[in-house]
């Protein structure tokens, strides 16, 4: 191989850009195999890229990805961006590296609020667009339509000339073969990547002193933190001495140890990488994501990276339940706050402040989802925490008080629809636009994000489970004024103990239960909703008294409708201002933060 093999390459940069479940994954992986550098991987069929538990689980792409395919002599860099709103930190920056985006889209769903959301930022930044509709093996799909229904939303995002003249190519995925016409298959995907290296132009070549932004960030046992990033001129050595370029203007002597580019998904050490490619370097200390890596005599500083702002916080608190230490291996708040250290290294949408008195963290970020999935990831690790209710993030204007608002976007089957519109319209929701498609029905609504909290399990209650819902932040608007909160109180657990069917039995006429019989609780645990508004404390350890009167009627054998269980985000959406959720890695209990009930009763008053 010639040693400057990597500088003669031939680069392009692209980003993918889809909504959840379109296929975006399977594309990549897809691609990869034709780049013949997975012949091992052929056999397994497990997909490559979601390779974190939760993002197997979930569906959803949370950090994104650097993967390179080698293909006919040139190296296509592909960057995955996360699809979800709440991900929005992550997103600003992946754009920043890429030269193209590839937009996929279902050939019978057609875009999504949240694919439009991500492509308003890649059009503002003038990369042009290439059209992938996807799944057209899929019944009654309609590709044609959804060209159009692309080229509408692309004008309605402002995208100048160039940008609407993209090209869009047709294809399945999950069978492997892309077209320029849907109605012709192919054998492979081979179209796409000639319509790549045809249609995305590649990085331009600046000479100079080396400039590069760090745009993400990965972490090894071994090595530490890896800055990852594109150069943006000039070229990088191994060895070389290099100046880093804080955000706020500092400048740091540094040196680049190791240098490395994508290969697959391997990364292999060279010993120069020219403008344009993506690198990651090896040795930079104290890095932030945004800080400029640039000459070491006379370093120039690249436009950090705008964030978006946090729209929701929480309460992260140590457990200090009956129950605590039990199951998890992080107890103490000092392992709390290095875990929240560590994730603000790389978590750009994520903010936290420390209340040193009281041993909790105030952690800000994009929303429910966005914190969940730290809370869950942190469960899975063995951290055990407790969490308070999400709040909305308040910002004062001008003198007045503005509130996060975000854009909701309902798919659901027209008999919902007027059942849908009311349960928005009381969380101050304002419906904008109504569609009518076969016999399903797309609701637009601006409303403010305290109204989603607890919003879609009880549409997907309402509508038998068919709704779709999905929602991306807007901007800050004037207060919208109170919105009724849950009318229920819950029922509290009078006595640490086991839970035993006899005395649930007799309780049944008080509200539904959340545990089933056998289980430990501890007396503050909220063990069930009432039926009525105020909070009520029942004793379900309570056992039968055993007499030696036989009569008819006293053995009657309890029977209990199965309990009601929540996942962490319904279990956070759910839970009410004096109660916090306890996680630790095998449960999620929900109690009240003043255990003791004289204590409960005595705040009240």
């Amino acid at each position: 191989m010639h040693p400057n093999f990597y500088l003669m390459q031939k680069i392009r940069n692209i980003a993918i850009i889809a909504h959840v479940d379109h296929g975006k994954t399977t594309l990549v992986d897809k691609m990869i195999l034709q780049g013949k550098l997975f012949r091992d991987n052929e056999k397994t069929g497990d997909l490559i890229l979601d390779n974190n538990d939760l993002e197997r689980e979930r569906g959803i792409t949370i950090l994104a990805k650097n993967v390179s395919v080698p293909y006919k002599g040139y190296k296509i860099n592909i960057i995955d961006t996360p699809g979800h709103v709440d991900f929005g930190g992550e997103v600003e920056r992946v754009l920043n590296m890429a030269d193209g985006v590839l937009l996929l889209v279902d050939a019978f769903e057609g875009t999504m609020p949240q694919t439009r959301f991500v492509l308003q930022k890649a059009l503002a930044l003038g990369l042009k667009p290439i059209v992938v509709v996807n799944k057209v093996d899929k019944p009654n799909c309609r590709p044609d339509e959804v060209n159009e229904q692309v080229f509408d939303l692309m004008f309605a995002l402002e995208a100048n000339e160039e940008q609407l003249e993209f090209k869009t190519i047709y294809g399945s995925a999950k069978q492997g073969w892309m077209s320029e016409d849907w109605r012709n298959p192919t054998a492979d995907i081979t179209p796409l990547l000639d319509c790549i290296i045809s249609e995305i132009s590649a990085p331009k070549k600046v000479e100079g002193t080396p400039q590069m932004l760090i745009t993400s960030l990965e972490y090894s046992p071994y090595v530490g933190r890896i800055a990852v990033g594109r150069i943006s001129r000039g070229s990088l050595k191994s060895g070389q001495n290099v100046s880093l370029v804080k955000r706020d203007g500092t400048i740091e002597k540094t040196k680049i140890k190791d240098l490395m580019v994508f290969e697959g998904l391997e990364k292999t050490k060279v010993e120069e990488v020219d403008c344009g490619d993506i690198c990651a370097l090896v040795g930079i200390e104290g890095f932030e994501i945004g800080d400029t890596v640039a000459d070491h005599e006379n370093p120039e500083a690249l436009p950090p990276i705008a964030v978006d702002e946090p729209t929701m916080s929480m309460l992260f608190t140590i457990n200090n339940s009956p129950f605590f230490g039990k199951d998890g291996k992080y107890v103490t708040s000092r392992h709390l706050k290095d875990r929240l250290d560590r994730e603000l290294e790389k978590n750009l949408a994520l903010r936290v402040k420390e209340d040193t008195s009281a041993d909790s963290f105030v952690v800000y970020g994009r929303g429910v989802l966005h914190l969940s999935v730290l809370i869950e990831t942190m469960r899975r690790e063995g951290y055990e925490l407790q969490v308070g209710q999400p709040r909305v993030v308040d910002k004062n204007i001008n003198g007045v008080r503005c509130e996060p608002v975000e854009h909701l976007t309902i798919d659901l089957p027209e008999e919902f629809a007027g059942k849908a519109i009311e349960m928005v319209t009381r969380r101050k929701g304002v419906l904008l636009h109504i569609d009518h498609r076969d016999d399903r029905s797309y609701l637009d609504f601006d409303i403010p994000s305290r109204g989603l909290i607890g919003l879609r399990s009880n549409l997907l209650t309402a509508t038998q489970g068919e709704a779709i819902v999905s929602h991306r932040f807007k901007d800050f608007e004037p207060y919208k004024g109170e919105i009724e909160k849950r009318n229920n109180g819950s029922l509290i657990a009078m006595e640490t103990g086991t839970a035993i069917a006899y005395a649930m039995d007799k309780l049944q006429d008080r509200g539904r239960f959340f545990i089933p019989p056998g289980e430990e609780v501890y007396a503050g645990q909220v063990i069930g909703e009432h039926t009525r508004a105020d909070d009520l404390t029942i004793n379900i350890c309570k056992t039968k008294k055993l007499t030696n009167i036989r009569a008819s009627g006293t053995d009657d054998k309890a029977t209990l409708p199965p309990p009601v269980i929540f996942s962490l985000e319904e279990a956070l959406e759910y839970i009410q201002e004096d109660e916090y959720v306890e996680v630790t890695p095998h449960a999620m209990r929900m109690r009240k933060i003043y255990l003791d009930e004289n204590e409960r009763k005595r705040r009240t008053r």
